[in-house]
């Protein structure tokens, strides 16, 4: 349900939004019951994430979509405009509100669909919490619409101190625009005498020294960001994706080609040893924010992960549980466990989520990854696999 070594943040959190930590424990603990008891059926999802939008005005070095090796590259035309219409969006906010999950906004940059604040709006008419993950560089744009739509959490991507966190966007001048738009959010939010949204930064650990770590966290407490999460760099040998495609492909007929997009011909020039200590040190210090190294590896973990292409977690359990916790919703309406899995058991806009989230592809689905715990590319292509 919750990893033990992720319990100490999961407390913090709790403390400062304990309704939403409330909500939250009591979805996983009926997920987490469905897990184990009830053979491929699941629990509504605590969490359905909407891609809004393929598109996305950045290309990012590391990114699964749009990097240098990233799956949306290939996409045709006809794929990257495809959207949601805000009637389909309100009918499916109208199917899942009874079980009151959590709507997380995501692309691409979501802030490219047209209208995305008024999606916002919507799904908060209907009771729900709304989040929204971004690359940050339409803030101060949406600023205003940002506070009115009642926006729950922005989820910001931040990877550096300007002249690195630019040279992995590869658009020089992101870091101001992007820093400069959340101090003019934050200055909205004080005129207007609002709280929200919360603002929680990712930061992946990326080929630069660890030295960049105490930059990012300086950044992120000046735009007054409430968290911040170091992720640990994604990457799968070329091989190991490739024989899982095809075993894929047999298994369950589908093509799950986005995986392509975390390949990485060469292990990930880090300073390991200097990483280590410094996420120590960091753990020491005393901050203005929360922060969190995700997953929560031991130092031996951390080790393994940048030396090697397998891995096998010693303080995880190593098995999936996030088809029973959460759902993505695609641009074309189909429905995934995972957003680098292409594997849907249904379409929204052939069925409701309700009638598609236990239908025997997916409880058969389902049975097969608690049968078999994960498959060859979870472990170090997945920001779900340790989440749960």
């Amino acid at each position: 349900m919750i990893p033990v070594r992720n319990w100490k943040r999961a407390l913090k959190k709790s403390i400062a939004q304990p309704g939403y930590a409330y909500r939250n424990f009591l979805h996983r603990c009926k997920s987490t019951y469905s897990y184990h008891r009830l053979d491929g059926l699941s629990y509504w999802p605590e969490t359905i994430s909407l891609f809004l939008t393929y598109k996305c005005n950045l290309r990012c070095q590391m990114c699964g979509q749009w990097g240098e090796k990233g799956a949306f590259c290939a996409y045709d035309k006809d794929t990257l405009t495809q959207r949601l219409s805000m009637d389909e969006i309100q009918a499916l906010i109208d199917d899942v509100k009874f079980f009151n999950p959590n709507i997380t906004l995501f692309g691409g940059e979501p802030m490219l669909y047209p209208g995305w604040p008024e999606v916002v709006q919507r799904i908060k008419a209907a009771g729900l919490r709304c989040n929204i993950v971004t690359n940050g560089t339409l803030i101060r744009q949406f600023a205003s619409e940002i506070i009115e739509s009642g926006l729950d959490e922005i989820i910001f991507s931040l990877d550096g101190p300007e002249e690195v966190h630019d040279s992995i966007r590869r658009v020089e001048g992101t870091f101001r625009r992007c820093i400069e738009g959340f101090r003019y959010l934050q200055e909205l939010k004080k005129e207007r005498n609002h709280d929200g949204p919360l603002i929680n930064i990712n930061s992946t650990l990326f080929e630069f020294g660890p030295g960049h770590l105490e930059k990012v966290i300086a950044a992120a407490e000046e735009i007054g960001a409430s968290g911040l999460t170091f992720h640990h760099l994604l990457f799968l040998d070329r091989e190991t994706v490739q024989r899982f495609i095809g075993f894929f492909q047999d298994k369950f007929g589908q093509t799950p080609s986005d995986w392509l997009g975390f390949v990485s011909d060469e292990l990930p020039k880090i300073d390991v040893e200097a990483l280590i200590r410094k996420t120590k040190e960091i753990r020491r210090q005393k901050h203005g924010l929360d922060i969190a190294f995700y997953p929560n590896f031991t130092g031996r973990e951390i080790r393994q992960w940048y030396t090697q292409y397998p891995f096998r977690s010693r303080s995880y359990k190593n098995r999936c549980m996030s088809l029973w916790m959460t759902a993505y919703i695609f641009p074309d309406g189909t429905i995934r466990p995972y957003h680098s899995m292409n594997f849907s058991p249904g379409s929204i806009r052939a069925q409701r989520f309700t009638e598609i989230w236990n239908n025997s592809e997916y409880s058969n689905y389902r049975n097969y990854i608690k049968t078999n715990k994960s498959f060859a590319v979870c472990a170090k292509g997945c920001t779900e696999f340790f989440r749960y």
